[in-house]
């Protein structure tokens, strides 16, 4: 039982919505933007901050890096690396993720060879870990390759009820 004015009414809520729509979409493209920015620079620094004060603690405290300090200072090498490569192409590859995990639980198998008490299915349930890590790799290396993404698109923020 609705007037020619409720659908007046209804219209004019309609092109309301639309035109906020259309005012605000860009303050919230520039706001999504600046957060992005802002945080990977702020992970970028923490991760160059904390690598250096990991390197003067290896430096100034021990009379050599083992092999441990050696896989820390490339976790951050590869966080470093992720920061940038998401910089520059807006996109993360998972393949860096699981380089940083493969080579995290490396350094912990080779803590946990290094201790006297290690027990060996501790050992072989780290040691299956990684096997696991690396297998995962080379599924998404060959699933990339074999079924590329394709070109990258440009950044839209349309949604599905921008009508195309």
């Amino acid at each position: 039982m609705g007037t020619q004015n409720d659908k007046g009414l209804t219209g004019a809520v309609e092109r309301l919505d639309a035109h906020w729509h259309r005012a605000l979409r860009p303050v919230g493209s520039l706001l999504v933007d600046v957060f992005h920015y802002v945080g990977l620079f702020l992970i970028g620094a923490a991760t160059v901050w904390a690598a250096a004060l990991n390197f003067i603690e290896i430096m100034g405290k021990r009379p050599h890096a083992s092999i441990e300090d050696l896989l820390l200072l490339f976790i951050f090498l590869e966080i470093g690396a992720m920061v940038g490569i998401y910089f520059k192409t807006n996109h993360m590859p998972v393949r860096f993720l699981m380089y940083v995990a493969i080579t995290a639980v490396t350094r912990h198998l080779i803590s946990f060879v290094n201790h006297p008490g290690a027990v060996g299915y501790e050992i072989l349930i780290v040691a299956g870990t990684i096997l696991m890590l690396a297998l995962a790799l080379l599924a998404i290396r060959y699933a990339s390759f074999k079924f590329p993404a394709g070109a990258a698109r440009e950044p839209s923020f349309k949604t599905d009820m921008d009508g195309g």
